[in-house]
């Protein structure tokens, strides 16, 4: 998830000073704390559907059963989610958290600093509370993958936005079928050649099949030990060994997020706004191909006409890659867009404190979700429809705006910003909102 400070342009900035300090709230980008507090509902949605719900744990014949069970509300939920939800929010947080890195370079800049140090402070931090989030509580953080694939930014901060552009689409489209690829059939060779793939593809299915109804039966029934134990071996026997291909997409959006801030994208938005309106007509080109080819695919599956292990199905990689950062890219440019009408600014202004807090918010979501699916909670997973568990969410979100928005009146971070700042400038840093010198004049009288 993407976390890092969003500032003014280094032209707003205060004089150029050496000492490296947090981001104050004057000098924070409003339409990047929207596009996070936006992006932050999405994920939330996405993973409560997926993964507090159970659905992430079950097997196919579960999941068949669940689908024959489930009214036509619930499919019609499930597909939406599946066709607008599910890869397009993370897409627009992998974008910002590269965006954040070229804003804190342009800080960095403008006061005559090196930003290597801090950046690799701030990683280094991130990563500890990821670790504490992972193994502590859920299996599914983002944060130690983010602080992980962050360090690779600072190989490409002084590249040309041309080579970074090549890269991302390698990354992005390339990459991950190719290692998909070399992950299923390496093992295959050295271990017999091609008379061995079958078994050996039956007997790790049968495996992860194993794994995942352990895994369930920890979260929706176990303790709290319990709950710890199956998160470190579902990340050691699942996650573990398929990461590779996961961070490599993830590296080409944040290549993406940094051309975005070296052009200056949202802290000029107004000027940008030809570009914006072409990026919205070009990425709606692009979800639409990937959804269709989606679409068909799942089709074929239901049908039984083809298999999820089929040799084939890494390669359609490129395609959901498509489809899901076209459809980040219209969320994207759309908001842009509308942020420029004034009416639509002030709706839009009610996400900036839950964006502003992300990290809170996100850490938060995981405390609350294993309260209400996890068995040493209410131990509803499993047991409540999609369309209740969405709306649940949506509830959780709403008050998570509202007491955003009570907090930020009062302190100038959140909770968990807080202690990361204090933990990366190695010291505790103010929390209490200035009091303006108006009210202190009052006071005085």
């Amino acid at each position: 998830m993407s976390f890092p400070d969003m500032s003014q342009p280094p032209s707003s900035l205060p004089a150029p000073q050496a000492e490296a300090r947090p981001v104050d709230a004057s000098e924070r980008l409003a339409l990047l704390d929207v596009l996070r507090g936006f992006a932050l509902c999405g994920v939330f949605v996405s993973n409560v559907h997926m993964w507090f719900s159970g659905r992430a744990y079950m097997t196919r014949a579960q999941m068949e059963a669940a689908m024959a069970s489930a009214t036509w509300v619930d499919h019609t939920l499930m597909y939406t989610l599946g066709l607008l939800v599910n890869g397009k929010f993370i897409t627009i947080f992998s974008f910002l958290f590269g965006l954040g890195f070229s804003v804190q370079m342009m800080r960095a800049e403008a006061r005559g600093a090196a930003i290597a140090p801090l950046y690799r402070r701030r990683l280094v931090m991130m990563f500890l509370i990821g670790c504490v989030h992972l193994f502590g509580l859920w299996l599914g953080d983002i944060l130690t993958t983010y602080a992980t694939i962050g360090f690779a930014l600072l190989l490409f901060r002084e590249r040309q936005d041309k080579t970074l552009l090549i890269w991302a689409a390698l990354l992005i489209f390339i990459c991950m079928p190719v290692v998909s690829a070399a992950m299923k059939y390496v093992p295959m060779l050295l271990s017999g050649g091609a008379e061995a793939g079958p078994e050996a593809a039956k007997a790790a299915m049968e495996r992860g099949n194993q794994l995942r109804a352990e895994t369930m039966q920890a979260f929706s029934s176990g303790t709290y030990v319990e709950m710890v134990r199956a998160n470190a071996r579902h990340f050691f026997g699942q996650f573990l060994p398929g990461l590779a291909g996961f961070l490599l997409p993830i590296l080409g959006r944040f290549l993406l997020g940094l051309i975005a801030g070296r052009r200056r994208l949202f802290h000029d938005a107004p000027q940008h706004l030809a570009f914006f309106r072409k990026l919205l007509r070009w990425s709606l080109g692009m979800a639409g191909i990937g959804s269709i080819f989606g679409m068909g695919v799942q089709y074929m599956m239901r049908q039984k006409m083809l298999e999820p292990q089929s040799p084939w199905m890494m390669f359609l990689s490129p395609v959901r890659q498509l489809n899901e950062m076209g459809l980040a890219a219209v969320y994207v440019a759309g908001l842009v867009l509308l942020f420029q009408r004034e009416a639509w600014q002030r709706r839009l202004m009610v996400l900036a404190p839950v964006g502003r807090m992300a990290l809170t918010n996100y850490l938060s979501q995981t405390v609350i979700s294993l309260f209400i699916y996890y068995g040493f909670g209410l131990g509803l997973m499993g047991k409540i429809s999609p369309g209740a568990s969405i709306a649940l969410t949506l509830v959780i979100f709403a008050v998570q705006v509202v007491l955003s928005h009570w907090w930020l009146g009062r302190f100038r971070f959140g909770p968990a910003e807080w202690v990361w700042r204090s933990l990366t400038y190695g010291k505790a840093q103010p929390m209490r909102q200035p009091v303006a010198p108006t009210s202190a004049a009052v006071t005085a009288v």
